[in-house]
């Protein structure tokens, strides 16, 4: 299943470097996001480093999920491809 990073996971003051929101190809609810929570995100870097990331949660009701990464990604990550499995 394909999915993208939409953003890190803030506030109005501060931001969580290793926490993300995801947005993934097919679910538009928050039920369809539910189902998804325990899952694994990878994402790959443009040099072939693999960083992993575990899905925690929905994210308000239009099927955006937080997912947590072991390593905060880059801000390049932002727009990019993730896979969840």
């Amino acid at each position: 299943m394909k999915g993208k990073v939409s953003s890190f996971r803030r506030g109005k003051h501060i931001q969580k470097p290793r926490h993300f929101i995801l947005s993934v190809e097919g679910v538009d609810k928050r039920e369809k996001a539910e189902k998804l929570i325990g899952k694994e995100a990878l994402w790959k870097s443009p040099s072939g480093k693999e960083l992993k990331g575990k899905i925690t949660s929905a994210h308000g009701n239009k099927g955006l999920i937080r997912a947590v990464f072991e390593v905060g990604l880059p801000g390049q990550a932002i727009n990019d491809d993730v896979e969840i499995k």
